[in-house]
This record gives structure tokens, sequence and C-alpha cells, in this order.
């Protein structure tokens, strides 16, 4: 039975390790936080969203990027200070424009089967993560919105996604607490919301019922591979390094995974895409009442929400690049609160918790799933904003890869 190393404990190391033990393999997991799901799939904005499959490479997003630049509070904002990472990660974006039907459709379709997978490990390992099954209401203000949202929709039902449009009247009817003036939206009744956070830590903990070893605290100093084919791992484990071999290792590290490729070998060129959310805390009845439990997107704003049960609301949303950053800036904060103020005016926003977390991006905004360069190695990762999506299909489809290369045993 071949052991392999998981490198990272967020949504898509802890699914990785859960799809490989169950093909038999000796999983060991490697994180550097002190708990499984600390850093990017801690605070989310909480949507299984196929409907958000769009990809960004496209003319349209550059120029709003361009002239948000200057705008602290708009829903794009990129630091101008120059960096090779920075540069080369847009260079490449750029180049995959043309490629962004194809890739919108790619990501569609990889949404749509990450669900049941996702859906069958939560049932079966009886996961309690708030898991709402309303839908995902996506609103307009304008004609020209909705207009430039019905050529997206074309693409994404082209991928196989059953999403259907709705008038205003429609929209305050699906969502009674939602307030404004709309001309219309859509509606995906297929997509839902949960907690990544809540999924991810009982994913992990069935992990350790199933013989998963997860070494927490656990950072990964240095990674070699080995004229046999095997990987050696440098780790600092509190006050010691230590040193332990693999018969091969997926690589689900996140915004951190750039750099272990590269001592292997392979260009996975991610970059860090800084996102903010709020979690509104339903303290009061009145509160309770007046937030959704629809989940919402104004794609205008490009900010989403979902409930996480009967006492929080949670709302996410922008994107910032600016390296690994990981400061709660308060100016990309208060654009958050302004919104639930102005959409939910019966929520209070008395409570409310910030987070910001880094999105793992590739230029073409699809993951990459498979083998590296040299044998024994496999990546899981540069997922961006669609992690809790599409984890449990891409974590399905590289444990597949790495049974078909290496000796497990299948488990019954």
């Amino acid at each position: 039975m071949s052991k392999i190393a998981v490198l990272g404990a967020g949504v898509t190391g802890v699914t990785t390790a859960y799809a490989l033990c169950q093909r038999g393999f000796e999983v060991t997991v490697f994180e550097r936080h002190r708990y499984a799901a600390m850093e990017t799939s801690f605070a989310n904005g909480g949507q299984l969203s196929a409907c958000n499959a769009e990809v960004w490479n496209s003319l349209a997003t550059v120029a709003k990027g361009l002239r948000w630049m200057l705008t602290q509070d708009a829903p794009v904002l990129m630091n101008p200070r120059p960096s090779w990472h920075k540069y080369s990660w847009l260079g490449e974006f750029l180049k995959e424009i043309p490629r962004y039907r194809d890739n919108t459709i790619e990501a569609v379709r990889l949404a749509l089967a990450a669900r049941n997978h996702l859906f069958s490990i939560a049932e079966r390992e009886r996961i309690d993560f708030d898991h709402e099954k309303r839908g995902i209401l996506h609103f307009y203000a304008t004609r020209d919105e909705f207009e430039v949202a019905s050529k997206v929709n074309a693409l994404l039902r082209e991928g196989g996604l059953e999403r259907r449009p709705v008038t205003p009247d429609e929209i305050h009817s699906l969502e009674p607490t939602l307030r404004g003036e709309f001309f219309g939206g859509f509606f995906t009744e297929s997509d839902s919301t949960g907690d990544i956070h809540k999924f991810t830590r009982g994913l992990a903990d069935a992990c350790v019922r199933l013989g998963v070893d997860f070494h927490y605290d656990a950072r990964v100093q240095h990674i070699a591979h080995e004229r046999s084919g095997k990987v050696v791992l440098s780790v600092e484990e509190g006050a010691e390094t230590v040193q332990s071999t693999f018969d091969g290792v997926v690589i689900c590290a996140g915004v951190e995974s750039r750099a272990f490729a590269s001592a292997l070998g392979d260009h996975v060129n991610i970059y860090p895409v800084k996102g903010y959310s709020i979690t509104v805390c339903l303290d009061d009845p009145q509160s309770r009442d007046n937030a959704p439990w629809k989940s919402m997107h104004d794609d205008k704003a490009k900010i989403v929400t979902s409930r996480l049960g009967e006492d929080r609301f949670r709302v996410a949303g922008t994107a910032e690049w600016n390296g690994f950053n990981r400061d709660i800036r308060a100016d990309r904060i208060e654009p958050l609160v302004r919104w639930v103020r102005e959409y939910f005016p019966g929520v209070a926003t008395s409570r409310v918790i910030p987070w910001a977390g880094l999105r793992p991006m590739l230029p073409r905004m699809v993951p990459r799933v498979g083998r590296g360069k040299r044998d024994g190695v496999f990546y899981n990762t540069g997922h961006g904003h669609l992690g809790w999506t599409f984890s449990a299909a891409t974590a399905d489809m590289v444990a597949n890869v790495v049974s078909n290369e290496m000796p497990g045993r299948e488990m019954h």
C-alpha cells in the first residue's frame, strides 16, 4: 500500500485525503496551522455555486478593473506596485481571454460534477454544516446589467446548468426580506449554501476515524524528489525538524502551492487574490426575521450572501491583488456592512465579525488537477473563488489519477 502525503488541510486538502483514504492509500496530511480549515476555508461566502462559474478572463472584466484601480472601496482592486509574480500572472491571465467561453463551460461542468460527491460525503459521514438547499438568486438593477448577465446565462446553460430568469415581482416573492427596485434577475434552484469551515473540520474528523494521520503546526520547510521516485519532506514540528519519505505527494497548499511546485520543477502560477467577508450575528428576533434564507448574488457589487443557521448571516465579496497581505482593511469591510443596511435594513449590524482570506487563483481560473512532471507528484490546487464548489469533484479526480499510477487498496 502506497504512502501519500497531502500538503494542506483546507477544503481541497481534506477532501483529497478522504478520497485517497477511500481508495486504500496510507495518507498523511501536513498543515501549518493548529487546525484544519483556518485559511481560505475559514469564512468564505458559503455558496456552492455552479451559477458563479463564469471565469474572469474577459475584456469587460479588464475594463472594469482599470476603472476601479483608484477607487478604494471598488469590488476589484489592484495594488499597482510592480512585482514579477503579479505581472507574470496578469500576462498569463490576458492570454486566456480567447479561451473565456471554453474555460467557463469547463468550470460549470466541474461545479455540477462536484455536487453529488459533496452531498454524499456529508450524508455518509453525518457532517452538519448548516446546509441550505434554497437556490441562489442573482439580481440586477438595470436593463443593461440584465442583458449582459443574459449572455453569461447562455454559456452557463450550455455547460449544463438549469437557471431561469425572474421578474422583479418574482425576486421579492423568492426573498421577501430583500429591499430595492430591480429590473430582473436569475434564479438557480439547484445551487445551495453551507459553512465551509464546519464541513472541512467535520470531514477531517471523519478522516481521522478512517486512519488518516494529520500533522498540525507542521510547516514543510523543504521538499525533494529522489531518483528512486520517492518524495522527501523536511517538516518543522515544534522545536525539531523531521524528515519523512513518501511514495507520492499531492499539493493542496492553496497560495503556497506555487513555491512547492517550483521546488518540484513545475510551473503552477497561483496568485493570492484577497477576498473579504463579514459574519453578521443575528442576536435579536427582528434581525433573524429580516435576514434572508435565500442566497443572494449582487453582480454589480460582486457581493454574495448565505444564511448559516438561525443566527448567522454571511456576506462576502471583493477581489484584491495585493500580494500575500492578509490585513483586514476597514475601507474594504465597510462596503459589505453598508450593503447589508441598504438591502436588509431590518438586520442589526451592531455585531459584525470581519475576515479576509487569500484565494489561490490560476490565470485560467480553472484548478490544476493531476500529475506533475516527476513521478509521484500530483496537484489539486488553484481553485480560486470556487474552491468550496469544486472541491469534492477535484478530490475524486486527483485520487483517480494517483490510483492509476500507484497501488492502493480499495476500502469497502
